[in-house]
């Protein structure tokens, strides 16, 4: 039997490549003389580029940027010469988990960390830059980072804006002259299909976990509102709420295309062709429910799996409510891990526990 295992992380407990080696050792467990190949998974969030760096020739840059909250931290990204490619993570300079939870205040968060990232890429020679934008701590519109490419945000005085939301309040002109980054390709690897304003934009939807009151994201709703309005580009595009509205800054002030994050790393990984041989395959993540199928790194895999015609196995820490409509999607079946609260070690033995304990069932729809 040959069997290909790509889950995405367990949050807080279990990486991709932990988990997917965790169900490997459960598999063969049941069936010693099985070929057993684990491949990394993710959707563009935080992690990604740890995930995809054994699959890229490239080697990694590290430098001191502006952190979420305007201290210096030190980020890296990975740039491959090759072919002139750098691959930055957002997270990384603008993520949540570098701010404590107390100390989290998308006010002030800016993304100017990530735009000096993609700053020295292209002064060290980038064509292209493929930037993954989850996980963030900000809802500037992107603002930071075309700051820190060159564009003026500024008041009524011609005064530069504040770094972080608050900034947009004062936004009264752009200029873009002096913009570096429009003449490169780009493309952002995001899940996300939220517009920039509006009640499923980013404030409302994702201001809440960065740190914002209702009322906070209230205001900045109206901030990113003004900020589209002065720059001429629709608030409510499909996707431009990724991050803040950080890829409502990248596709239209610097052209970038944007992607499902988890499409391109399944293809940097080259999923396909392992999955072409494959008997049966395993994806998963933390959670699975009725969101599964809206487009998530998971659904992404039993798509392209069901595509050959093969058999998927789901594997999740916690069922959610919803979570039929995975195996009315195509998901032969979906296991939960017994206990979603246990920490790392029992994860990863309840991971293989789990799988074992699918697969001495051996269904008759499954090819093995």
């Amino acid at each position: 039997m040959k069997a290909v295992v790509a889950t995405d992380s367990f949050k807080g407990s279990l990486t991709s490549l932990e988990a997917g080696n965790a169900v490997k050792r459960g598999i063969l467990r049941c069936f010693p003389d099985a070929e057993v190949t684990v491949l990394p998974l993710a959707d563009g969030g935080e992690g990604t580029i740890d995930a995809i760096a054994p699959y890229i020739p490239g080697i990694s840059k590290s430098l001191t940027v502006t952190g979420p909250l305007g201290k210096p931290i030190v980020a890296d990204y990975i740039f491959d010469d090759t072919c002139k490619t750098a691959y930055i993570e957002m997270a990384k300079a603008a993520g949540l988990t570098l701010i404590e939870k107390e100390s989290r205040d998308p006010y002030l968060t800016t993304t100017a960390g990530v735009g000096e990232l993609m700053k020295d890429a292209i002064i060290n020679g980038a064509e292209k830059l493929v930037i993954c934008i989850g996980g963030s701590a900000t809802n500037d519109g992107g603002a930071g980072m075309l700051q820190a490419l060159g564009a003026r945000l500024t008041d009524e005085n011609g005064n530069s804006i504040e770094h972080g939301a608050i900034g947009l309040k004062d936004l009264r002109k752009i200029d873009c002259t002096n913009l570096i980054g429009k003449d490169i390709s780009i493309v952002v690897a995001s899940d996300v299909t939220n517009p920039l304003t509006g009640p499923n934009g980013a404030s409302f939807v994702y201001g809440p976990q960065k740190g914002a009151t209702q009322e906070a994201c209230s205001k900045m709703d109206s901030w990113l509102l003004n900020f589209a309005k002065i720059s001429g580009f629709d608030p409510v595009e499909e996707g431009t709420g990724a991050a803040g509205g950080m890829s409502f800054a990248l596709k239209n002030f610097l052209g970038a295309e944007i992607r499902s994050g988890a499409d391109i790393v399944m293809e940097i990984t080259g999923l396909e062709s392992e999955i072409k041989d494959a008997d049966i395959v395993i994806t998963g993540e933390g959670r699975m429910d009725s969101q599964t199928v809206n487009g998530k790194a998971p659904f992404k895999v039993m798509q392209l799996a069901k595509k050959y015609g093969k058999d998927v196995i789901g594997i999740c820490g916690i069922l959610g409510d919803g979570y039929e409509e995975c195996l009315k999607a195509g998901f032969a079946k979906i296991a939960p891990l017994i206990n979603p609260s246990m920490d790392t070690e029992e994860a990863i033995r309840s991971v293989e526990q789990t799988i074992v304990g699918v697969l001495d069932q051996t269904p008759d729809n499954f090819s093995i």
